[in-house]
């Protein structure tokens, strides 16, 4: 039905601040039990929503159970009895006319027992499967009744999501406090105004709340379980525009501050680029306009770049970092890694140093002269661009003249960290431009939502020459043909990447792994020199052994994931991925990225072990068919959730309790179209939506 304007209760926080410890019967150790859920206030759980529903409302006959049907039923105990065999059980047989069950409990008290008697009458609850004599339920909730009792509960009975020791019964008792409290008009406030755009069709705040907890016994449950019935989409709407507010007000708080002005006339890109023996893309020259053109401006450029794996990221970041130079402001360029920092760094020295540029690598591992040395260079301008990892915005780095900084694989950062390097001189000085980059691409819907912070641009060109990785499936049995198919490609002066991956997150196993494939493969193709990379090596051996393997000192390298981002080896041209099946469809897409980036063809074998799960199947399936990144990401949102593609710890803000992007994506438009409304018109809603769906997180963010 549709939205009535909001109610004023007298309190529109009396929910959100009203402890759990005062519902009745909630004592410390529950409590404790609670906050596991991340449970603390009354609001806090109206805002639990139930994983599914039960439908209690019915009785059901006896004769028409069937297999997997959770139904209640009722009937007269025929007989009981305690049996031992395998396991010790008391076994109840009930009828009611129309047919028989056998309940079934392993575990059982003396009043359980002395309940069952023959001639009472049960009311049971579960989930009815075929036993040795026919239908039973095992261990059903039971209880006595009498005939003529109760009628069934009138609405479907929530399950709701539990920890250890916390069971349904007791967290139904404390939600229906909660409801109670809801339903006398306590709160939460409707801050969503009558008319907002996209909500107009959907329940009010109140109304949604009482209908998820509590639905009438005819309601649809599938749709509320799917996320698609509108008292759910109700609250995921309220979620995501939530989020896009606390965005929204970063960005607002980031583009307060004054810039640096940072205009040039382009001779210092434009002899970079006549060095260099290729040339931009159109979608390379495009983003490179966009950037110029935020770099001119006296606000903060908040900018994220998309490309594919090979889409010519770096070159889009050079031409940044020489308008920068060129204005005489310094660069600074941050990496997740040592390994991708390091190239970055190799890169920029090539392509800037003959030019007269001054280019540093602000590495963890500088011995305690050259990094005090190099941070003078900093605090003096004389080091124009600098590159490192998170190094860059430890508290002794200074940078005189920051006009720019360069985050690449941004979502390994989050929110706090990508901003770190624009808030080093305090909130008088001008505040340097930020241009964020990831090779991970991002489907539209989660872009919109996870980085409402930044303006999007996309590299959606692969350059020239580029040639379309063929990918293969092999079963582990065929290892020994894929040996031999390595065997052949560097009889032909190609060159092999071999990666190891296990299921245990430990460098210790991927190491061992590693090592054995190594010593596999050397011994199986003798002719072969084989190169050997994992996260135990020493960062200084890392880095000797990947730079023979590009220079072609190296024939065949095996390695773990740590190859994942940042290796450019342009004549590598065969990749296989061993134990496939466990890595998710980024992780692949983006190993595979590692060949295919020469002129060469190009091929991945996916090897894997039996028996794959539907899901692995799924995702090695999309590997085969495609090589759009973009496709694969929009797949990959779908199999996994917009929390694990980017990774919650990192993103902060994409951890949603009710929305899911990839269900909820036709709400988004309608969510921006809503932020601007409440933005424009009703900003006294903003905080309150924000502090709601953030909470503590609200908090923080808004102090960068």
């Amino acid at each position: 039905m549709p939205r009535q304007p909001p109610a004023e209760p007298a309190s529109e926080r009396e929910l959100a601040d009203l402890p759990l410890s005062t519902l009745r019967g909630i004592g410390p150790k529950l409590a404790e039990k609670l906050a596991r859920l991340q449970l603390h206030s009354v609001q806090d759980l109206l805002f639990h929503l139930p994983l599914r529903y039960q439908d209690r409302s019915r009785i059901a006959p006896l004769g028409e159970l069937r297999h997997g049907d959770e139904r209640l039923v009722e009937g007269e105990v025929q007989h009981a009895e305690v049996v031992i065999r395998k396991r010790r059980a008391l076994l109840v047989r009930i009828a009611d006319g129309s047919g028989e069950l056998t309940l079934r409990f392993f575990y059982f008290s003396r009043v359980l027992r002395e309940t069952c008697v023959a001639g009472a009458l049960l009311r049971c609850f579960g989930e009815a499967r075929n036993g040795p004599t026919g239908m039973e339920m095992v261990h059903p909730e039971c209880q006595p009744t009498e005939a003529g009792a109760a009628p069934p509960e009138a609405r479907l009975t929530p399950v709701y999501p539990v920890t250890e020791g916390l069971q349904q019964p007791s967290l139904r008792r404390l939600s229906e406090q909660a409801l109670a409290l809801l339903a006398e008009g306590a709160g939460p406030r409707d801050w969503l105004p009558a008319g907002l755009p996209g909500s107009a069709a959907l329940p009010g705040l109140r109304e949604a709340l009482l209908t998820v907890h509590q639905p009438p016994r005819d309601a649809d449950a599938a749709a509320l379980c799917n996320g698609r019935h509108p008292a759910v989409q109700r609250l995921a709407f309220e979620e995501l525009l939530a989020h896009r507010l606390g965005l929204l007000r970063l960005r607002g708080r980031a583009q307060a501050h004054r810039a640096p002005q940072l205009a040039g006339d382009g001779e210092l890109f434009a002899r970079l680029l006549a060095a260099l023996p290729f040339e931009a893309t159109g979608a390379q020259r495009r983003v490179i306009a966009e950037i110029g053109t935020d770099l001119r401006r006296e606000r903060p450029m908040l900018r994220l770049v998309q490309g594919d794996v090979g889409a010519g990221k770096t070159l889009v970041a050079a031409a940044a970092a020489a308008q920068t130079v060129e204005a005489g402001w310094q660069v600074a360029l941050m990496a997740p890694t040592e390994l991708l920092a390091e190239q970055h760094w190799r890169n920029f020295s090539a392509w800037f140093e003959p030019l007269g540029v001054g280019v540093r690598w602000l590495s963890g591992r500088l011995p305690a002269r050259r990094r005090a040395a190099l941070l003078e260079e900093i605090d003096s301008a004389a080091a124009q661009i600098v590159v490192g990892t998170h190094a860059l915005f430890q508290a002794d780095v200074a940078f005189a003249r920051l006009g720019l900084a360069i985050v690449d694989e941004q979502h390994r950062f989050g929110v706090h960290q990508r901003l770190a390097l624009t808030a080093r001189g305090g909130d008088a000085a001008p505040r340097p431009h930020q241009l964020t980059m990831t090779a991970t691409p991002i489907p539209r819907t989660l872009a919109m939502t996870a980085y409402a912070d930044l303006d999007l641009s996309v590299i959606d060109e692969l350059p020239p020459g580029r040639q379309p990785v063929t990918t293969v499936a092999l079963a582990a049995e065929r290892r020994a043909e894929v040996i031999e198919r390595i065997a052949a490609a560097l009889a032909e002066r190609r060159r092999v990447y071999w990666v190891c991956t296990l299921v245990e997150d430990s460098e210790s196993l991927d190491a061992q792994a590693a090592t054995e494939t190594a010593a596999e493969l050397a011994e199986a193709i003798p002719a072969a020199r084989v190169g050997l990379v994992h996260g135990r090596l020493k960062a200084a051996e890392k880095d000797r052994v990947m730079a023979a393997f590009a220079a072609g000192e190296l024939d065949l390298l095996v390695a773990t994931t740590v190859i994942e981002v940042g290796v450019d080896v342009p004549d590598a041209s065969l990749m296989i991925i061993e134990n496939a099946e466990r890595l998710g469809l980024a992780q692949l897409h983006q190993l595979r990225g590692r060949v295919g980036r020469g002129s060469e063809r190009s091929a991945c074998v996916l090897l894997y072990r039996k028996p794959l799960s539907q899901r692995a199947r799924e995702r090695l399936r999309i590997l085969r068919e495609s090589n759009d990144g973009f496709a694969i990401a929009q797949k990959d949102l779908q199999i996994r959730g917009a929390g694990e593609l980017l990774g919650t710890r990192q993103t902060g803000l994409v951890s949603f309790r009710i929305a899911e992007l990839s269900r909820d994506a036709d709400l988004l438009n309608a969510v921006q179209t809503a932020a601007d409304a409440l933005l424009g018109a009703h900003a006294e809603a903003v905080e309150p939506l924000i502090a709601r769906w953030l909470g503590e997180e609200s908090e923080d963010y808004s102090r960068v």
